[in-house]
């Protein structure tokens, strides 16, 4: 689990492709003082595992379907990235519960300068928008980040300096990709409420148990 608090900013030092997955090296600095192989670490959002490490890089495996789902597929050799490593118990939670386990992909179609802070606009899906709400919380390549705004099938963030500084958000142009990891307490919402509904139209109720002899 993250927090979407983006400790360093990486860069990709090379990329191994097979026909459909990646082996990405990244080097870094203050992820690797306290590294080890099985580490899980955020990419750009994107949860993926220490397969080795030298002092200044570390090597995760990427597999077809997160090629497939994420913008890591876009990604090139010195391209920098947001990197977070796992939070532990007992770590400061600042930002909110972030899976590494990326929704989809959206698009960035504006880019506005409000007084101190960018506006940011991008495109989704509806299969992301439905789960994007005014005031709530988003990870966008890892970064979390509160909606600022929400249109029928885009939303809109608000960029302040530090975050632009320390995190790759303001390097992006529009027309980029970026990850999109939506909160994951509004899916669990739904798929609860949707298996309730579900169960009202069962059969098995309780005179149903006590006929077959359950109770």
């Amino acid at each position: 689990m993250f927090t979407g608090l983006v400790s360093e900013v990486g860069h990709v030092v090379g990329i191994s492709k097979g026909p459909n997955s990646a082996k990405l090296t990244i080097g870094a600095k203050q992820i690797l003082e306290d590294i080890k192989i099985g580490d899980s670490i955020a990419v750009n959002g994107v949860c993926l595992t220490v397969v080795s490490y030298t002092k200044d890089t570390f090597t995760v495996d990427v597999m077809p379907e997160t090629m497939v789902l994420t913008v890591i597929h876009d990604l090139k050799s010195k391209d920098k990235v947001n990197l977070e490593p796992a939070l532990r118990v007992g770590d400061r939670f600042g930002g909110h519960i972030v899976t590494g386990h990326i929704d989809g992909m959206g698009t960035i179609s504006q880019s506005v300068q409000e007084d101190n802070a960018i506006r940011i606009t991008i495109n989704v899906s509806e299969a992301i928008r439905r789960y994007i709400i005014q005031k709530g919380s988003v990870a966008i390549d890892g970064i979390s980040l509160t909606v600022a705004g929400i249109d029928q099938n885009s939303f809109q963030v608000s960029i302040i300096p530090l975050t632009g500084m320390e995190t790759i958000i303001l390097q992006k142009k529009v027309g980029d990709r970026v990850n999109i990891e939506c909160d994951v307490i509004g899916k669990y919402v739904e798929g609860l409420l949707g298996e309730r509904q579900q169960h009202k139209h069962s059969k098995i109720n309780e005179d149903f148990l006590k006929s077959n002899g359950f109770i």
